[in-house]
């Protein structure tokens, strides 16, 4: 059993709910994040009055899986991020479960 975690802006939604059924993994849980990418951006996002809003609209995905179903999305992930064009890719990290119940 492994603990998968992905992170991916909100425009990468559709890509990635694709590749989890790829993958086989159907259960899944989902949370929106805002997502930063310099210090400075976070710095402005806590401001009092904020010239612009907060960070990059973004969403968090882990689902508790076999590891092999993992491996596939691993492999999928790389694939996608290796074929898009703009500088935010599809995040994926994995944690291996000691137990569980």
């Amino acid at each position: 059993m492994k603990l998968l975690i992905v992170t991916a802006i909100a425009a990468h939604q559709q890509e990635v709910l694709k590749l989890f059924k790829a993958s086989g993994i159907e259960a899944f849980s989902s949370s929106e994040i805002d997502g930063y990418k310099n210090i400075s951006s976070l710095i402005a996002a806590h401001s009092w009055f904020p010239s612009q809003p907060g960070g990059n609209e973004s969403l968090l995905f882990f689902s508790f899986s076999e590891e092999e179903k993992v491996n596939q999305l691993l492999e999928k992930v790389q694939t996608f991020n290796a074929d898009i064009e703009n500088f935010n890719p599809i995040r994926a990290a994995v944690i291996a479960i000691e137990k569980f119940i």
